[in-house]
């Protein structure tokens, strides 16, 4: 018997449910798997082999593409993962062959304030311990991978400062004349670290590397995480890390990894972390855990391997894309579906009550702090003003031509009312409603979330990118600032524009994906504007480039690449039981 979410915490719900967990040889079983496919990591956490697993089933038809996204959050999350959890045990529970295929959380948001990332309440992935912290240490192969290109880097220009041509020449290096005021590749850590976002290296004598400033970012902004997010193949990842851009020479020439002749190195770090990772839900259903979060600075999917494996081992795959729809939905329709030539049948999009509210009206919640006393009591004005956001997210999903699934992620404060109104102008803008309490009852609160999305599945669709790829640059940003955001147009900073006009001039921008950085907490770059907001123009003040991941990356407005850990932060209540080793207060 589960325990009751509403008396108990997730992380002793989730131990409770861990003494009942299947072993990997058990799902290994369900999911028809031979045993060389299988790689172990424990009893209850595997890694996928996934040249053997697709080489294997090269013939079999892949299953049905749902992706699940949400309107415009709340700083707390609406329970997008959770969400994802309870349509899979809602699947199983309605005797689907059914698969999920969803990030791995990074450490800054785990210890920080939005938690693990794994679901919660009766809908969670497990086992949590694994899961929050570390896993089979994909993160951390791409820590590995990203800094040592950062060696290299560093290392180069202080030779090439300390020794003349003759003496470089000797050592077997050729002078590459790196600007240090062009270098674009930063030091990253799986924390949200704010007093690392700007710093200066290379202080003491000259034998401890070029002075210059330098910065941290988050570990998940990696462009190495963005490449394990859309490689095909171990191949097809070795090509991409070697166009990895680090910095500029003198002349406005391209460094590369390859340049440095790191590439291969990087590579030997991440040959592992290629293989997805399986685990499962409360409830016994397998789910693939690949790649990592944070849609609002990076891609924000599970990768385009973990999603083709899911579709050959299962009849649904239900994957996950970061924060709302105009955010990781639009990355998964223009980035990873293009990569991965996958078409997705159905795109459930995840909202709940409390984010209507604050929509439209209620005071906004702050983490760390009591609900405001305002959500716990009727008010259909204000969730009907705060649909306006939960309608344009829907338009955004029928632009990609994909058939849309409202699911109301109900919380037992809810009412009915509430509920009703939600579904009412839904149902009028043409999408299917379905009301899900997965966090209470597990599966089965999921039945009528399952059914509505295997009927989605059942019609056509008309599937198709909002741009192509010979679509100018500039012209792409704006069709994403004006048909997902909804701005009136694009203003770009001095920075952006020098960058505009050299990306111009670079003919393999032309097969580049436009990958925005922006805030998740409003349609627009200012976080405090929630509701569709009217009147406004995206800032974009830099063009960041990843040609490795094949990426041209606008950043709009103030976001940074480095997240700061907060006032009343999760580390505070995670502690070890001495006797047992278990963690206890994750979330």
């Amino acid at each position: 018997m589960a325990l009751d979410p509403t008396k108990h915490k997730d992380w002793e719900i989730a131990e409770e449910a861990e003494s009942r967990m299947k072993t990997v040889y058990e799902l290994g079983e369900q999911l028809g798997l031979a045993k060389e496919e299988l790689l172990p990591h424990g009893h209850y956490v595997a890694k996928l082999d996934y040249r053997k697993i697709l080489e294997n089933r090269q013939s079999k038809p892949d299953g049905k593409y749902v992706d699940v996204t949400a309107i415009t959050p709340t700083p707390l999350g609406e329970g997008k993962s959770t969400c994802a959890m309870g349509l899979v045990q809602g699947l199983g529970r309605r005797k689907k062959s059914v698969m999920g295929a969803i990030r791995q959380p990074s450490g800054g948001p785990t210890m920080n304030i939005k938690g693990s990332a794994a679901g919660g309440g009766l809908a969670q992935c497990i086992p949590l311990t694994p899961f929050s912290l570390g896993l089979t240490g994909d993160i951390n192969a791409i820590m590995n991978s990203h800094n040592l290109g950062m060696v290299a880097l560093t290392s180069r220009m202080q030779h090439e400062n300390n020794y003349t041509d003759e003496e470089l020449a000797k050592r077997g290096l050729k002078r590459l004349d790196i600007h240090p005021k062009k270098v674009e590749f930063n030091w990253i850590i799986d924390f949200c670290a704010q007093a690392l976002r700007n710093i200066t290296i290379g202080q003491g004598a000259k034998m401890d590397g070029p002075m210059m400033q330098s910065k941290f970012d988050i570990a998940v902004s990696s462009e190495i995480m963005a490449i394990l997010s859309v490689a095909k193949n171990l191949e097809d990842m070795r090509n991409k890390i070697g166009r990895i851009v680090v910095a500029y020479d003198r002349q406005d020439r391209p460094i590369t990894t390859a340049d440095l002749e790191v590439d291969g190195a990087m590579t030997a770090w991440m040959v592992e972390a290629l293989n997805p990772n399986l685990m499962q839900t409360l409830e016994g259903q397998p789910v693939a855990v690949h790649a990592g979060p944070f849609a609002n600075i990076a891609i924000g999917q599970s990768s385009v391997i973990a999603d083709r494996v899911a579709l050959k081992l299962a009849d649904y795959n239900v994957t996950e894309s970061g924060f709302g729809a105009d955010i990781g939905f639009e990355k998964f329709w223009n980035l990873k579906c293009r990569y991965s030539n996958l078409k997705p049948h159905c795109a459930v999009v995840v909202a709940t009550i409390r984010a209507l509210k604050c929509h439209g009206g209620a005071p906004i919640p702050v983490p760390g702090r009591p609900m405001p006393e305002e959500y716990g009591k009727e008010n259909v004005g204000w969730v009907e003003e705060g649909c306006k956001n939960l309608l344009h997210h829907i338009e955004t999903v029928k632009k990609a031509g994909i058939n849309p699934v409202v699911c109301i992620n109900a919380f037992y404060t809810d009412t009915d009312n509430e509920i009703k109104a939600v579904r009412r102008l839904c149902e009028q803008a043409g999408a299917r409603v379905a009301v899900s309490r997965h966090w209470q009852y597990g599966g089965d609160g999921a039945l009528e979330l399952a059914d509505a999305v295997t009927d989605a599945c059942e019609e056509e669709n008309d599937f198709r990118f909002l741009y192509d790829l010979e679509t100018p640059l500039e012209k792409r940003i704006e069709l994403i600032a004006r048909e997902v955001y909804g701005a009136d147009g694009v203003s770009f900073g001095p920075d952006a524009q020098a960058k505009l006009k050299r990306m111009e001039k670079d003919p393999d921008m032309k097969d580049m994906g436009t990958c925005m950085v922006k805030t998740h907490l409003s349609l627009s770059h200012e976080p405090s504007l929630k509701g569709v907001p009217k009147n406004w123009t995206l800032p974009v003040r830099d063009i960041l480039t990843y040609k490795g991941a094949g990426f041209v990356v606008p950043v709009a407005g103030t976001i940074s690449l480095m997240p700061g850990t907060g006032s009343d932060p999760a580390y505070r209540r995670i502690d070890v039981d001495t006797e047992t080793g278990k963690v206890k207060g994750l979330f």
